[in-house]
């Protein structure tokens, strides 16, 4: 079993995250020089910024997300230090984690925001994000989403086809709007953790072709009513090194290379997201190889550049408290059932990813291996097989970790329950940043028509 924790260093501008080790010291022997920020053990239990994680678990009930705000902090303040400048702005892919009170830390820490939906428009809005600090992103935009888009002066439009870019010019010769639009472009280039999530090569539906790129972005340029942004690209997400980076890059900088030779206007260069975390760890990717990337690519060139992390930002500041229903064995099996399922975090079934679940107080036990299943009537059900974890018991309580992206965002009411709700560690204190649901809430969505009684 692994724990992690999370350090801002005063002395550099960077924050590390320590070695993986079987068990943290306490924060107090932690060097002055760094403050604490995330998931440690003290005195055998699992704690998260000065909290225990079973008090929390007490107050609130399981399952139960859990974020620290110091974390999501530390994460960005590290992103700014290897991507900073006058002409640099980071978009946080709220897709990734878009509770209003992540978002508004986002806001308050300096982020823009990207956006992939009018309803992520409205919470974005909601948590104080300006329609200018946004990019739109997303390669279904309905013909009413853009209208909104345009009608709110939203900072950038990521277009990613010649229908949609179409679309944008007859409402905005509608509108008398004049839209800031980047082209999207695909360099078909391979990437990313899982099938997926790779999103930059030729056979998935995201972004233009690179031959066609030029003259759809030539065609926009020359509409009239469009102000060409730039290009933007994203290869998909799960990246641990800059290889895949650096190509899609190239490619897109010798594109805008070519466009502005010809007279072209190309302020922004969009680098996408993608920045991975390795779920068996706890580590995120090579930042300070990231913004070498960056530097090796773009040098002392004059666009504006723009990246769009998501996953980096908030994953390892999360964790999902779930609680012990009971303890099964068939066969040699082992099952430990507890309350949180597939409902509550669908990337083990949906992904097949591995997040480390860990018991939120040591046990004296040997570790055996065991299924960790949920109570959903479905055999994909689970949240880590083949663990090898501690003698349990019914109401004993275990954390799911690196569950602060594509988490909670993805929760569903399969099987009628309700969702897991969320709090924040915020300076010492725990707070609830999403009501609880209850049964009644679900059944009060539905109707019965009252012709159904005439049958």
């Amino acid at each position: 079993m692994h724990l992690y924790c999370y350090q801002q260093q005063h002395v550099a501008s960077a924050a590390t995250l320590i070695a993986p080790l079987k068990y943290l010291p306490a924060p107090h022997l932690i060097s002055d020089l760094m403050t604490m920020a995330g998931f440690y053990r003290e005195n055998d239990q699992l704690c998260v910024d000065g909290l225990r994680l079973d008090a929390i678990a007490d107050q609130f009930g399981t399952p139960l997300y859990v974020y620290s705000a110091a974390a999501i902090t530390a994460n960005y303040h590290a992103m700014t230090a290897v991507f900073s400048g006058k002409n640099r702005r980071i978009h946080y892919a709220m897709k990734a984690n878009s509770n209003l009170a992540v978002l508004r830390l986002m806001q308050n820490l300096g982020a823009g925001v990207d956006i992939v939906s009018m309803g992520e428009f409205a919470r974005a809005i909601a948590a104080g994000f300006a329609p200018e600090q946004m990019v739109f992103s997303g390669v279904g935009k309905t013909p009413d989403e853009l209208r909104a888009a345009i009608s709110a002066k939203i900072g950038q439009i990521n277009a990613e086809s010649q229908a949609e870019i179409d679309t944008i010019i007859a409402l905005a010769k509608a509108s008398g709007e004049q839209p800031a639009v980047a082209l999207r472009i695909n360099p078909d280039i391979q990437a990313g953790g899982h099938a997926k999530i790779s999103t930059g090569s030729s056979d998935t539906k995201f972004g233009i072709p690179g031959h066609l790129a030029r003259d759809i972005y030539i065609h926009m340029a020359e509409s009239g009513v469009i102000r060409p942004a730039g290009l933007a690209v994203h290869i998909g997400s799960q990246i641990m090194d800059c290889t895949g980076f650096i190509a899609a890059w190239q490619y897109m900088r010798q594109c805008a290379d070519d466009l502005v030779n010809d007279g072209y206007s190309v302020p922004c260069l969009d680098l996408g997201g993608g920045i991975g975390v390795d779920y068996m760890t706890g580590q995120t990717a090579d930042l300070l190889a990231f913004g070498d990337a960056v530097n090796q690519v773009f040098g002392q060139s004059d666009y504006h550049l723009a990246i769009e992390p998501g996953r980096s930002m908030v994953a390892e500041a999360g964790c999902l408290i779930t609680q012990v229903i009971n303890v099964k064995t068939n066969e040699d099996k082992r099952f430990v059932v507890v309350d949180g399922a597939m409902n509550d975090l669908i990337r083990p079934t949906l992904y097949e990813a591995h997040h480390r679940i860990e018991p939120l107080a040591v046990h004296p036990s040997h570790d055996l291996p065991a299924d960790i299943v949920g109570p959903v009537c479905e055999t994909g059900d689970y949240l880590g097989l083949g663990r090898d974890l501690p003698a349990l018991a019914a109401n004993d309580l275990l954390a799911v970790m690196s569950a602060g992206a594509y988490g909670a965002v993805m929760r569903s009411n399969y099987n009628t329950r309700p969702m897991a709700a969320e709090v924040m560690v915020i300076d010492g204190t725990a707070h609830r940043i999403s009501k609880p649901q209850q049964v009644s809430d679900l059944l009060a969505m539905d109707i019965i028509p009252a012709s159904l009684d005439t049958i």
